[in-house]
């Protein structure tokens, strides 16, 4: 293993004189990963209506094709559902992440292609690898195996499109090599009920020599603690050799002191930003937590002021036009046939030369403490109903996540101010959560059993609270609104306070 662990080692290192290019050269490896895009798609029925043929520079491309959303793409996904191909891309659509994000539908269905799948997210988990490699010259991370907690495979829509997690879509079509250096193995690692898996996993993983982990931090945990259970030993105890956590997809802020005490001191961990649109960025140094925006990956990037979004005429500028420490919300077109796309995500560089940045949040009001990423129009849709079936009424409300570390456990506080309360709570609040797992089905995976987001809490206000609060911070006015979702708990701890005061 040492003998492999060298090999394989100086294959990835291979890697890093080409990240060293676009860091060095970012604008122009921009424009070429434009003009292959542009190139690509010319003769697809998208490239057709907007004469790509025609487009010569990023300024045309500005102005003749528009900004898109999930909505606004949507028609045309359906179409490559349903068979159709050459709508977007000019190759053919085998897959469709699915996921729920900031949309009016349950879940969003993105289009995966080869070239997306191949030069994209296969290309991140690579370069993660090669990252890491350059920074720890003496890791024996290919010692052992790779531990990836990744979602399940989903039916077919057709004879032809597979839709199902991201990281199912990847774990399905890896190359031999990747595959024999991973575990869990396929057939669990796909399996559809998490309990089933987690059990299966916990099994196989606990007598295996585990060198690296990766995914989301509020499934891993309770796989490491099912682990620990089930062996009664350390993590440690049980994975000796174990050197690295590849965290992404929420926030590892709530999680890190947890993580801290179950795994060794001597733990080094590292942030990757990908989602179902693509892999975005990497941390690619150990003395910072920003993350290094990825330039060669098939991805044009473009940003908008965050102060511009609400604009009808959002001002769109290219990379080369950022500025430090300021808010952007982030518009891609990609090798998977998505076109001046906005994924809903904002970010702040810290450099630009390289390109390094923070996450700052999304576009939209939310809330996202462990992966449920609950969205405004979720909360109106799931508020509404519980309060026709308890025949109730609200007048404002908020809510943001509470993290009650005493009582290990996260949940959702809502504050409400009702009009006509309802006559059982307990009721009303089993109703708004059952609601919420109805339009939202990530929601509905981390409610499961209640094994990662525990039932809501509702704190019912006095009438004229959100009024009061509103004037306290001068905020009166048809232009103010109260924020429904936030991410932080300021705005539910200054009513409460208003409420206890």
């Amino acid at each position: 293993m040492p003998t492999i662990n060298s090999i394989v080692n100086k294959l990835m290192l291979r890697r890093i004189p080409q990240i060293e290019n676009f860091m060095k050269n970012p604008i122009d490896v921009q424009q070429k990963v434009f003009q292959n895009l542009i190139l690509s798609a010319k003769d697809t029925i998208w490239g057709k209506f907007y004469d790509y043929s025609s487009i010569t520079n990023q300024r045309i491309y500005n102005e003749r094709v528009p900004l898109n959303d999930y909505n606004s793409l949507l028609p045309f996904f359906n179409r490559i559902i349903k068979g159709e191909q050459n709508v977007l891309w000019n190759s053919d659509i085998k897959w469709f992440s699915k996921s729920s994000g900031t949309t009016s539908t349950r879940s969003k269905f993105i289009p995966v292609s080869e070239e997306s799948l191949q030069e994209c997210h296969y290309k991140g988990g690579k370069d993660m690898l090669a990252l890491y490699c350059n920074n720890h010259p003496d890791s024996q991370i290919f010692s052992g195996y790779s531990l990836a907690l990744g979602g399940s495979r989903q039916e077919a829509t057709n004879d032809d499109i597979f839709c199902g997690d991201v990281s199912a879509i990847i774990i399905d079509n890896l190359p031999f090599w990747a595959e024999w250096y991973r575990v869990p193995k396929k057939e669990i690692a796909l399996m559809p009920d998490w309990d089933t898996k987690l059990k299966k996993m916990i099994e196989s993983v606990s007598v295996t020599n585990i060198s690296s982990l990766s995914g989301v931090p509020s499934w891993m945990l309770m796989l490491l603690e099912g682990v620990m259970a089930y062996t009664n030993k350390s993590i440690e105890e049980v994975w000796p050799n174990i050197e690295v956590y590849f965290h992404g997809g929420v926030s590892f802020n709530p999680y890190r002191k947890q993580y801290q005490q179950i795994l060794p001191k001597t733990m080094n961990y590292m942030e990757t930003y990908n989602a179902s649109e693509g892999f975005f960025g990497l941390q690619d140094r150990t003395d910072d937590d920003s993350i290094l925006l990825l330039l060669d990956y098939g991805i044009y990037y473009e940003f908008i002021p965050f102060e511009d979004l609400d604009k009808e005429d959002k001002k769109i500028i290219p990379l080369s036009d950022v500025e430090l420490n300021k808010n952007y919300a982030m518009v891609i077109s990609t090798n998977g046939g998505l076109w001046r796309y906005m994924i809903g995500d904002t970010i702040s560089f810290t450099e630009i030369a390289p390109y390094r940045f923070k996450i700052t949040g999304r576009t939209k009001s939310y809330i996202n403490a462990c992966g449920e990423e609950l969205i405004v129009d979720n909360a109106d849709k799931a508020i509404s109903k519980a309060c026709r079936q308890t025949n109730s009424s609200v007048v404002e409300y908020t809510a943001c996540p509470l993290f009650d570390k005493p009582n290990n456990r996260t949940l959702h506080q809502w504050v409400i101010e009702f009009e006509k309360e309802p006559q059982d709570m307990d009721d009303f609040i089993t109703r708004l959560d059952t609601c919420l797992q109805e339009v939202n089905s990530d929601y509905q995976a981390k409610r499961y059993k209640d094994m990662i987001l525990k039932k809501p809490m509702v704190n019912v206000v006095p009438k004229n609270t959100f009024y009061l609060w509103l004037k306290d911070k001068g905020s009166l006015g048809g232009q103010h609104k109260i924020p429904r979702l936030s991410n932080d708990r300021k705005y539910v701890e200054q009513i409460l306070n208003l409420v206890n005061n």
